[in-house]
């Protein structure tokens, strides 16, 4: 009886010890099924290796295990360096020549370039990427970033390639970077590998020795030295010649108005000289006498008027300024 009894507990001992791996293997298959969608990065679920053409929405999710996967990828930006890295990327064994200054790791063959006219450049260069189809970046290409490495490569090369060595040290940069820009957009687009371009930035355009970098340093500061001084020309090209502009609107001007005042002036003169030759027609010799005296005071202001009197052998006059100021003495 013992016996059967003891034996009935070995087996139900053995039937709970098979049902707790099952039990956790059940738990784990549960918390499996539920995943979480973050609003910063794409998903995708793949049921027996083929993806939903549907993009996942942010938020708790449920999928089939064994089934179903899902992968993930961030919307964020990301940046690619070519010829240099502040930090070194698995990318970084597939490459050679490898200087570190300070804290940049510089890799000299990515950086080495030959410009159209036959000089040698080394080119920091940074594109700035985003995932714009997580499918295609997941499944078009075995290796997307890489791609993406070799297409910049490409058209950088092919652009610095087209470009003159001081233009590429000097004023043409901007234009090597919307070229670069340009063409990097349309392989990429080629390529078809859900990639989108952001933006580029040359970082940095320097010449591989000391003694060439100094002599093309001393060519860009003559250069600069040259603009300064054509904007200081052209600065007092301007200032003279808006003085002279202004010198010569002045002595218009002022020609303009003594030629109205003369004119007008002119106009006042015929108008006296024919209201006076219209009373001289009336009674010439009033007119005559009057203009003469008026003339008379206007030549001899200060001129003293003696009355003469010939009629005598003595020569006798009245003395009208005497009297006239004798007598304004009095009445004073």
């Amino acid at each position: 009886m013992l016996k059967n009894l003891k034996v009935e507990v070995d087996r139900t001992k053995l039937k709970w010890v098979g049902l707790v791996p099952i039990g956790i293997i059940l738990v784990i298959m549960l918390f499996s099924c539920f995943y979480t969608v973050d609003q910063t990065e794409y998903a995708v679920l793949i049921t027996l290796g083929k993806p939903n053409p549907a993009i996942l929405e942010p938020g708790l999710k449920f999928k089939l295990p064994f089934v179903q996967s899902v992968k993930k990828i961030s919307r964020e930006t990301f940046s690619l360096t070519f010829g240099y890295s502040e930090t070194t990327p698995e990318i970084s064994k597939r490459r050679s020549n490898i200087a570190e200054p300070d804290d940049v790791t510089v890799y000299m063959n990515e950086a080495k370039m030959i410009t159209g006219d036959e000089n040698i450049i080394l080119v920091d260069f940074e594109v700035q990427w985003r995932v714009t189809d997580p499918i295609k970046f997941f499944y078009n290409n075995e290796d997307p970033v890489l791609t993406l490495r070799n297409v910049v490569s490409a058209a950088l090369r092919g652009v610095i390639g087209s470009a003159k060595v001081d233009e590429a040290l000097t004023d043409g940069r901007a234009q090597i970077m919307n070229d670069v820009r340009s063409l990097l957009t349309r392989l990429v687009d080629s390529y078809d590998i859900g990639i989108g371009i952001v933006n580029v930035n040359l970082q940095d355009v320097d010449l591989p020795t000391e003694q060439v970098s100094a002599a093309f340093k001393k060519v860009t500061s003559a250069r600069e030295d040259k603009i300064t001084k054509v904007n200081e020309a052209t600065r007092y090209k301007n200032e003279r010649v808006n003085s002279a502009q202004g010198q010569k609107e002045a002595l218009i001007s002022n020609a303009e108005r003594a030629k109205t005042e003369r004119i007008e002036k002119a106009k006042g003169d015929v108008a006296t000289f024919n209201a006076i030759y219209s009373e001289y027609i009336k009674n010439k010799e009033v007119t005559k006498q009057r203009l003469v005296i008026e003339t008379l005071n206007k030549i001899l202001p200060k001129a003293k008027i003696y009355i003469m009197d010939e009629g005598s052998g003595t020569v006798k006059y009245l003395p009208i300024d005497v009297i006239k100021d004798t007598k304004g003495g009095a009445e004073q």
